[in-house]
């Protein structure tokens, strides 16, 4: 008999998870998800989560706690009489909730663990350079993305590949993890894998503060950095005191340029770079504070520039 399955999970990453388990016929008897919140043009339209509206679409019964220890909230979980919890792209749980199920409960996660335990693993691979990545499903304990792992699956990363290409790809890839894992549990014949904490990494989660760009590093951390934050949350610089956020950017290797890092070059009709400690990035497509995302030529019609001016800020070693 298949089991009884509780899905969490909130965004867009989260749905092809749930798809495939309803297309091999799994009994997913509710979701739990993200309340609705307030959005839209002048902040006026309810927006429901991408989960949400998935469950919707195919009948299956939806919780949104605002608390997850709240006692109806437990009550209509364990009611629901899972045998199986699966979480995607969710909150942190306590454990009165996932240690519930009697299979457990079992946790996609966007990277190769214990590699990139965190909120933002998929753009730290990126930013920093790393060829490869993938997704990993775990056991939940209570400290976060330590559990035991049940199994991995890995994707390369290409060299001009954005954390948004990757995560899209992840998806599916992430998705079908997910029903190995369930189809794996099954059979009741697997043997969790403790993770060797000396080898894990952080991935911290991302604000302002650590999106923005140093151009006193190499021309290669800087076009990682850039892709690894792109299409969201973007890296940023500063120019004339307005946030300028670079989307996608190419490079060129120069070591002996004589500019200092960050200086800006500028024809002001095609030609857009600025220089790094051994290189100069080609920004591709940027957004100033107050404007619309655009390619570089659009941006430069309107936008007079002086070239030679010294962007943001160099940070020290």
């Amino acid at each position: 008999m298949k089991p009884r399955i509780v899905f969490m999970g909130t965004p867009d990453f989260a749905v092809p998870s749930l798809e495939i388990l309803l297309e091999n016929n799994y009994e997913v008897v509710g979701v739990v998800t993200a309340t609705d919140k307030y959005g839209g043009r002048g902040g006026k339209q309810l927006l429901e989560s991408a989960v949400k509206k998935a469950a919707l679409r195919h009948g299956i019964p939806v919780l949104q706690p605002r608390n997850l220890k709240a006692p109806e909230f437990i009550e209509s979980l364990r009611a629901l009489k899972a045998d199986l919890q699966i979480i995607v792209a969710f909150r942190m749980l306590p454990e009165v909730v996932w240690n519930m199920p009697p299979l457990g409960t079992f946790n996609l996660h966007g990277s190769l663990l214990p590699r990139y335990r965190g909120a933002a693993p998929l753009n730290w691979a990126v930013m920093n350079g790393d060829e490869e990545t993938g997704v990993t499903t775990f056991f939940l304990q209570h400290e976060i993305d330590t559990g035991d792992m049940l199994l991995q699956s890995s994707t390369p990363i290409g060299p001009e590949e954005t954390a948004g290409q990757v995560h899209d790809r992840l998806m599916q890839v992430g998705a079908n993890l997910v029903l190995a894992t369930v189809r794996l549990i099954e059979t009741g014949d697997y043997r969790p894998q403790k993770q060797e904490d000396e080898l894990a990494t952080p991935a911290p989660k991302l604000f302002r503060e650590n999106c923005e760009i140093d151009f006193g590093q190499t021309v290669d951390q800087v076009h990682n950095f850039i892709r690894g934050l792109s299409p969201y949350p973007t890296a940023w610089t500063e120019l004339a005191g307005k946030t300028l956020k670079i989307i996608l950017a190419d490079k060129v290797a120069m070591p002996d340029h004589g500019y200092a890092p960050g200086t800006l070059l500028t024809d002001n009709r095609k030609e857009l770079k600025i220089a790094c400690r051994d290189g100069f990035i080609f920004p591709r497509k940027l957004q100033l504070a107050g404007r619309k995302r655009m390619d570089v030529a659009s941006f430069l019609n309107g936008t007079e520039l002086e070239s030679g001016v010294v962007l943001g800020r160099i940070y020290k070693d």
